[in-house]
């Protein structure tokens, strides 16, 4: 009989692995002890080699659930004699750090003893050791109560009873609570104030029946929540956020409710109910009022995952509801108290809070499933701070994110952990939940900088936050192009350190020649890449204004292929702007007037749209391409001309053969179906044309151009079709939200080969 220290490293705290570890080691009649640190889950434990190996194997075949278990270590150690087995108080022994877990959505057990254990009947922060917050309440690790926004509520004896009772699952389970000794929902309204809960839940939907709004505290942030079939709320809920023509998530009271708004592949149930309840991207049935997608035929959709959501739809009549984050305009959303009792009143006929703090904001994450896979769009509640390993050392480095869709990125050993969906750094407030999560990430993480990863652009506020951090710690910055950065960021969420052809599509990102990038392909490794080809030069004029108004990309396209005979086209859309103001900007081109060079896809996918009047103007990040994405028709299958010149890709042949669709009145649906297959054709072609130069057939895509589900799949077909290997994201975004970690990826890569 010896004595082993066995540590097990990966997500394995508050997932309910100490009591697992416990019960297990009764059932095995061992000896020892258990123990949380900041590096991991410690057991020491008097065995022989075979029945170690016996413990081993049922700790890796019988883990809990929402675990996931990275690496296990066993060392022989001096005899230390255990009399039974017992957890002990947790440690700090080292600047490691073992993961942390995402808040977990309310599990079918907890749901149950919430109508019939008498002191949790209708308690709607019912949790265990299986379910509940996790991320949005910790502060800092080992994942002990005493380190989160529980720590001020004391457990009554029956909740320290289950707590402390190694056959409870609530055994060890930090959030522990009920009606006695738990946090309380109150809702206010109309000057008053309720907490018992039958009548929170009663008046709340009292309220959205007769089409009131209200305000209601979340997991990691609050959210606006109405019934989603009384047109005039919704339009009413856009105007009062500001959200203009931004598609509404909705929640459905479950799967069947689901399964009448929306067509749902395995793929996507499996996706929508697992534990992380994601709000899930589905094609529209076209049931709900065009008010909540905005004429998209999409819709994103989330089950619930709250016990008070549970209790809200038992007492609702309806099967969904608008559910959409509680924010005003591009800041962040919601968590404070105060500040939603202050403001929210304005647009909601009441406002529901409870009484436990949201330490760390989390949004609601979006996916979709592309090729059977699923596609993060926004990473936040249920993925958030759950790590990604590479092959390499990441220890001290800071990836700093991009402007748009923002997560940051912090190197530890050889893993990378991102930071929730922090939004557009375009304002103060966001800018301070940047700043704010960075410090709680250093300390909660351990995290000490040596290196910073930043964007090429020198304007973005993350770059400027990197600069000044750079220089008050006087550690050295590693400069990142941006399209390097996403295809490096795929290649890591893919474990590959080789070189690759890489398709970058996205908006824009500050390219080496000092023009704007965004239809890249490159012959690139982590350390550097060659720009091989991209799509051709356009000059655009306007600056910011480029995005919210895709009639600039239109006539800059129009301009370039056509020049003076835009006047004479009368069949064009994007006349319903006015030629005078088309006459205005044509010069402010032809004068090099605020313009700039832009060989974006998102730029060509905004000409298109505006070229056939989809979209003028955009309310909404990339609305003109969802716009394009939205209309496409199955089961057509030709496409427009194209031209490789050399290293670009242009497509004046492709604007013409559009002109001429459009004096023919072909409806914009097939023109928008017939230039995606011209755009996926000219990726298939260019990547073939690099593969026969170079002799690679690994291909990387990355973007955010490829949240298309339909270009992605045509592309990704005719590749394999081809006996190509392509890659995909599966843990971060393809958009600027994955960024910081090929940030990371590229400053390891170079550390190593000190590049």
């Amino acid at each position: 009989m010896n004595t082993y220290r066995i540590q097990i490293e990966g997500l394995v705290q508050g997932v309910g692995f100490r009591p697992f570890i416990y019960r297990l080691a009764g059932s095995l009649k061992l000896c020892g002890t258990v123990e949380n640190r900041n590096n991991g889950v410690f057991i020491f434990v008097n065995t022989d080699a075979k029945s170690l190996e016996n413990l081993i194997e049922r700790i890796k075949d019988q883990a809990p659930q929402h675990s996931r278990i990275e690496k296990i270590s066993v060392e022989k150690i001096e005899d230390i004699r255990f009399s039974g087995f017992s957890i002990i108080t947790s440690g700090n022994v080292s600047d490691d750090i073992t993961s942390i877990s995402p808040d977990i959505a309310v599990c079918a057990d907890c749901l149950a003893d919430m109508e019939l254990q008498a002191h949790r009947r209708g308690y709607p922060l019912i949790n265990c050791t299986n379910c509940g917050p996790r991320f949005s309440i910790i502060k800092g690790v080992p994942y002990d109560r005493s380190m989160t926004t529980m720590a001020g509520f004391e457990m009554c004896v029956k909740c320290s009873k289950e707590y402390k009772d190694i056959s409870d699952r609530r055994f060890h389970a930090q959030p522990v609570a009920c009606n006695s000794c738990g946090p309380f929902y109150t809702i206010h309204y109309n000057n008053r104030n309720d907490n018992r809960i039958s009548h929170v839940t009663s008046i709340a939907s009292l309220l959205i029946t007769e089409g009131s709004v209200v305000a209601l505290k979340g997991t990691g942030g609050y959210h606006l929540i109405c019934d989603a079939n009384i047109e005039k709320t919704v339009e009413n809920l856009r105007i009062s956020k500001a959200r203009e023509g931004k598609p509404f998530a909705v929640m459905c009271r479950d799967i069947y409710a689901v399964d009448k708004i929306g067509f749902l592949s395995d793929e996507e149930r499996e996706i929508i109910t697992s534990w992380r309840r994601p709000v899930v991207l589905l094609e529209s049935k076209g049931q709900l009022p065009l008010s909540v997608s905005n004429g998209l035929n999409t819709v994103g959709v989330a089950l619930p995952y709250m016990p008070f959501h549970y209790l809200l739809f038992k007492e609702l009549k309806i099967d969904t509801i608008v559910f959409t984050s509680a924010n005003f305009s591009d800041e962040p959303v919601v968590i404070s108290d105060d500040k939603a009792l202050a403001e929210f009143p304005k647009l909601a006929a009441a406002v529901i809070t409870y009484n436990r703090e949201i330490y760390n904001r989390a949004d609601d994450s979006v996916c979709r499933v592309i090729k059977g896979n699923e596609f993060i769009i926004r990473r936040s509640r249920g993925y958030a701070p759950s790590p990604v390993k590479l092959a390499v050392k990441t220890e001290g480095i800071f990836g700093a994110g991009a402007e748009l869709t923002n997560c940051f990125a912090l190197g530890k050993g050889n893993q990378v952990i991102l930071s929730q969906h922090i939004g557009d750094l375009k304002n103060a407030e966001t800018l301070d939940f940047y700043t704010t999560s960075f410090k709680r990430f250093s300390k909660m993480f351990r995290f000490n900088p040596e290196i910073i990863a930043k964007d090429l652009h020198p304007d973005y506020l993350s770059s400027s936050f990197a600069e000044q951090l750079a220089t008050e710690l006087k550690i050295s910055i590693e400069h990142v192009q941006h399209h390097h950065a996403h295809i490096a960021s795929c290649m890591a969420d893919n474990r590959l350190n080789e070189k690759v052809i890489g398709v970058a599509l996205d908006g824009v990102g500050l390219g080496t020649d000092g023009n704007i990038w965004g239809g890249e392909f490159m012959i690139a490794d982590l350390c550097n890449f060659e720009r091989a080809m991209h799509f051709e030069y356009v000059t655009i004029s306007g600056g910011d204004k480029v995005s919210p108004e895709p009639w600039r990309s239109g006539i800059s396209y129009l301009n370039k292929y056509a020049g003076d005979a835009i006047t004479g086209m009368n069949t064009l859309k994007i006349r319903e702007i006015g030629m005078e103001k088309i006459s205005l900007y044509r010069n402010l081109l032809n004068k090099e007037i605020n313009t700039c060079q832009y060989s974006g896809a998102g730029r060509l996918f905004d000409a298109v749209a505006a070229i056939t009047g989809v979209c003028l103007y955009s309310s909404y990040q990339a609305e003109a391409p969802m716009r394009l994405e939205s209309i496409i028709k199955q089961g057509i299958s030709r496409s427009y001309d194209f031209e490789i010149r050399g290293n670009e890709i242009s497509f004046e042949k492709t604007i013409t053969d559009i002109l001429s669709d459009l004096e023919k009145e072909k409806p914009a649906g097939e023109i928008s179906t017939v230039f995606h297959n011209t755009v996926a054709r000219s990726v298939v072609e260019g990547i073939k044309i690099l593969s026969r130069m170079s002799g690679i057939r690994k291909v990387v895509l990355s973007g955010g151009t490829f949240q298309n589900k339909y270009l992605s799949e045509k592309i990704i077909n005719e590749l394999s079709g081809e006996n190509y290997f392509v890659y995909f994201h599966n843990q971060v975004p393809s958009n600027d939200g994955g960024l910081a970690l090929g940030q990371v990826a590229v400053a390891a890569a170079r550390r190593v080969a000190n590049y």
